[in-house]
C-alpha cells in the first residue's frame, strides 16, 4: 500500500528483456535502504525489488504490468516517480494507493496558470472508470485532486512544488501516464453495478 506521495525521481540506467518480461534498473538515492522482495512504486506500479548493487536496483514488470502501463514506453536516461510502500501507522498524506494500475490515459492540454499548472487528462471509456470532482486520483503514482470531472476526461491542478518533484514536469500534449483510480470508489461503483 502507498500514499501517492512520491519520494523522489529515480532514473533508468537499464531496461533488459526476457521473454515477455522487462527487468527494469533505477539510480535512486534510497536504494542503500532498500532489501530485496521489497515493494517500490513506479510511476504508480507497484513492483518487487529483485537485485541491489551500490545506488541501484532492479525490478521486474511482467506482461500484464507492461499491457496495462507506460512501463513499456521507458528508455534509459526517462526519470520515473518512487515511492517506498507505506508504514503501518504512518500519516497518510495523500490517499489509499494500492500501486495497481487501472490504465493508461493521454495528457490532452497544459495550461500555465500563473503560479500552478493545470493538466488535463483522458482515457478510454470503455474501462467504465470513473472520477469525480474533489475526488483522488493517482497519475503515475502521485496522489491528486481531480478539479474537473468529465465522462472519460479530468483535470488536475499543480503546485510548484509537486511540478519540480516529480515527472508532471517532463509532460508533454500527448504524454502517456499510469492512471489508478480511487479505490473506494471503485469499490462504490461495484456495489452499486451489482444491486
Amino acid at each position: 500500500m502507498f500514499t501517492g506521495i512520491v519520494e523522489e525521481l529515480g532514473v533508468i540506467k537499464n531496461l533488459r528483456k526476457e521473454n515477455d518480461n522487462l527487468h527494469i534498473t533505477v539510480s535512486s538515492k534510497m536504494t542503500p535502504e532498500l532489501k530485496i522482495d521489497q515493494s517500490v512504486s513506479h510511476n504508480g506500479v507497484c513492483l518487487t525489488v529483485v537485485a541491489i548493487d551500490h545506488d541501484e536496483y532492479t525490478v521486474t514488470a511482467i506482461k500484464e504490468t507492461l499491457d496495462k502501463s507506460n512501463l513499456g514506453t521507458l528508455g534509459v536516461g526517462h526519470s520515473v516517480n518512487l515511492e517506498r510502500a507505506m508504514k503501518l501507522g504512518d500519516r497518510l498524506d495523500g490517499h489509499i494507493v494500492q500501486g495497481h494500475v487501472d490504465q493508461t490515459g493521454t495528457c490532452v492540454d497544459i495550461v500555465n496558470e500563473n503560479g500552478s499548472w493545470r493538466f488535463t487528462f483522458e482515457y478510454d471509456p470503455k474501462t467504465n472508470n470513473v472520477t469525480i470532482e474533489k475526488g483522488s486520483i493517482t497519475i503515475d503514482g502521485t496522489s491528486l485532486t481531480v478539479v474537473d470531472s468529465g465522462k472519460n476526461s479530468f483535470s488536475v491542478a499543480i503546485i510548484p512544488y509537486t511540478y519540480e518533484h516529480t515527472n508532471f514536469k517532463n509532460y508533454q500534449k500527448g504524454s502517456t501516464v499510469n492512471l489508478e483510480f480511487d479505490v473506494i470508489g471503485k469499490y462504490v461503483k461495484r456495489l452499486h453495478e451489482i444491486s
